[in-house]
């Protein structure tokens, strides 16, 4: 019988020492928690918000545990039930400067966490995750295309040297265009005819020398269905940032959108990065010298006092935004280097070149929600979800040179900061801001009692797969046995470290790679068989065995491999679950049904150089 290296054992007992490690943590199961932190990603938990969540709690019932970390506060819970009662005082009384959300704490031994090692996710359909219900706000992506619209029209009757006297967007969403005399208007009146067809009817409006322009309907239902598709691709986008696997992202309705992230683990920042509109709005500062601007005073963002007054019409929006990085400046402070599309470039440029020495404002606004109570007619108080938006500005430079496509932002106040609204940018502008209309777990989509059910059958399946294993194949069996569990923990620690989510399908995945495995056991034990019959010595046997089987088996596994890879890459949601956990198996099957049932067989009869007879 050939000699097994030294190597090739000490190679298998560092994969298995190493498999356990990781392997490890999904014994601890995670607890309920309810994690707080603020909205403001410069403001760290401070000893006031810890005071703040003791105190509310303390007139509950719920068993707690508060931990403080550097971004948040964590409450343990004892059960599920707990969770949502806490969940819910906090939420009523902590005030709207926080954000309160959903979490399962992980348990995992501090010497394990210390290893890196971490409990494989689980899919929605296993543990459960977090469902966000989110509502688009259809009215303001309305008053959003009507504000492009409005610059462009601007844009081409300036072209078409068409002089207007004002240009505004009512409240009724209308655009209203003056004149100051009857032929302008008349000309003015048939170029917008032609160019904007979009609008109802004549442009015709009840004050002289004045065009009003008001949607037709369809073209209403049109930009509230794609403001509902870019929201859709933007919080997909985001998702992706997060590092979210197999997350659901659809529509429901007509204005809503449902959010469901498995397994995640920071579910204020979820919350907080999905539900930022993280809209930017480029304003000219207002002058003195043009009266007849429409003017808005903001406030600086993070500074009290006055603040300063910018022209309502919107250069640009975020939505023009290529990419966005965070860095810093030559002084060590955070920026965002900001890189716009061949449009908005274009638009940036030209509102520039001609207000040198001018200040351009930097406008960040950002929608919030906020609970407040109202007296329902029992008399009784009710929680009521009221959206708010916030307009601060974070930079107002004099502008020395027409600007392009490449500038950045200044005057953020941390790095976190930065970071966070490079993110918001690069994932992509909202078209319209959202409001979260409902925040839950989701237990598992099969119910409690099926998977309860789903995990016996699994079991039992096993159980009587290694009896008949151990009762045909004796101590080839038992070889067999053990590499079949030391398979599926293997499985489990790869699939651990590279924080892959394990969904019902990829179970059906490991229960095919089970079977690959003993299949494998089975081809290796076959052939060994058949050199025994025609008169091999039981050594040389295993020998034979062994190398001749390796072909059929390496044949077997690459081809299904190929299939995996092309269903991983070419696949979406369930199939890419089945097919990752498909590709994971067939890799460490392979290695314990040749390398680790190699090892025990010569362990067991490597010695016995008069060995006549095989226990198989």
């Amino acid at each position: 019988m050939k000699r097994y290296g030294t190597w090739k054992y000490l190679l298998i007992i560092s994969v298995l020492s190493i498999g356990i490690i990781y392997a490890l943590p999904n014994l601890y199961a995670p607890d309920p928690a309810v994690q707080v932190s603020y909205n403001s990603s410069s403001q760290s938990p401070d000893s006031n918000l810890t005071n703040r969540i003791e105190s509310i709690l303390a007139d509950g019932d719920s068993e707690t545990r508060i931990e403080t970390t550097d971004d948040y506060v964590l409450i343990r819970t004892d059960s599920s039930d707990d969770q949502l009662k806490v969940k819910s005082a906090l939420s009523n009384n902590l005030g709207g400067d926080v954000i309160v959300a959903l979490n399962l704490a992980p348990t995992t031994p501090q010497w394990l966490s210390n290893l890196g090692a971490e409990p494989m996710k689980l899919g929605l359909d296993l543990r459960g995750g977090v469902h966000f219900l989110m509502e688009v706000d259809t009215a303001a992506a309305i008053k959003n295309r009507q504000n492009g619209t409005l610059q462009d029209i601007k844009r081409r009757l300036r072209e078409e040297k068409i002089r207007y006297s004002g240009a505004f967007v009512e409240e009724d969403l209308s655009i209203s265009v003056k004149f100051q005399s009857e032929a302008v208007f008349n000309e003015a009146k048939d170029f917008i005819e032609d160019n904007y067809t979009q609008f109802l009817g004549s442009p015709d409006s009840k004050e002289p020398l004045t065009i009003s322009l008001v949607l037709a309907e369809l073209e209403i239902d049109q930009i509230k269905s794609d403001a509902i598709d870019q929201n859709l691709t933007t919080l997909r986008n985001r998702v992706n940032e997060l590092g979210v696997s197999e997350p659901i992202v659809q529509r429901q309705g007509k204005t809503r959108i449902v959010v469901q992230l498995p397994g995640i683990q920071d579910t204020a920042e979820a919350k907080k990065i999905l539900g930022k509109t993280a809209t930017l709005e480029f304003h000219l500062e207002a002058q003195l010298d043009t009266p007849r601007t429409r003017k808005t005073n903001y406030p600086f963002k993070g500074q009290p006092g006055p603040g300063a007054e910018l022209q309502d019409a919107v250069i640009l929006g975020g939505d023009q935004v290529a990419t966005a990085q965070a860095s810093f400046d030559e002084n060590g402070l955070p920026q965002v280097n900001i890189t716009l599309d061949g449009q908005g470039g274009g638009r940036m440029h030209r509102a520039t070149r001609g207000n040198i020495g001018k200040r351009l404002g930097v406008l960040f606004v950002e929608q919030k929600t906020r609970t407040k109570y109202e007296i329902d007619d029992s008399g009784k108080q009710m929680p009521v979800l009221e959206t708010y938006e916030i307009k601060e500005i974070i930079s107002l430079a004099t502008i020395r040179a027409a600007l392009g496509t490449t500038f950045r932002i200044t005057g953020l106040d941390s790095p976190s900061e930065s970071s966070e609204l490079a993110l918001l940018l690069r994932a992509g502008a909202l078209a319209a801001p959202m409001r979260f209309v409902e925040e839950r777990t989701v237990g598992p989509s099969l119910g409690a009692d099926n998977i309860d059910a789903g995990i016996l059958s699994m079991e039992l399946g096993m159980a009587l797969v290694l009896l008949f294993i151990l009762f045909y194949y004796r101590v080839f069996g038992i070889a067999a046995s053990l590499a079949l569990s030391f398979n599926i923990i293997l499985l489990i620690a790869v699939m651990s470290i590279l924080s892959a989510t394990l969904t019902l399908p990829g179970i059906a995945g490991i229960v095919l790679t089970v079977g690959m495995a003993v299949d494998a056991n089975v081809l290796i034990f076959s052939r060994v068989r058949e050199e025994l019959a025609r008169g091999r010595k039981p050594l040389d046997a295993i020998d034979a065995g062994y190398d001749r089987a390796f072909l059929t088996i390496w044949d077997a596994n690459f081809t299904t491999l190929i299939v995996a890879v092309v269903l991983y890459s070419l696949g979406t949601g369930a199939i890419k679950g089945f097919s990752i956990t498909l590709m994971i198996g067939i890799i460490t099957s392979m290695f314990t049904a040749i390398m680790g049932t190699r090892a025990f067989i010569n362990l067991v009869y490597g010695s016995k150089k008069d060995l006549t007879r095989l226990s198989i």
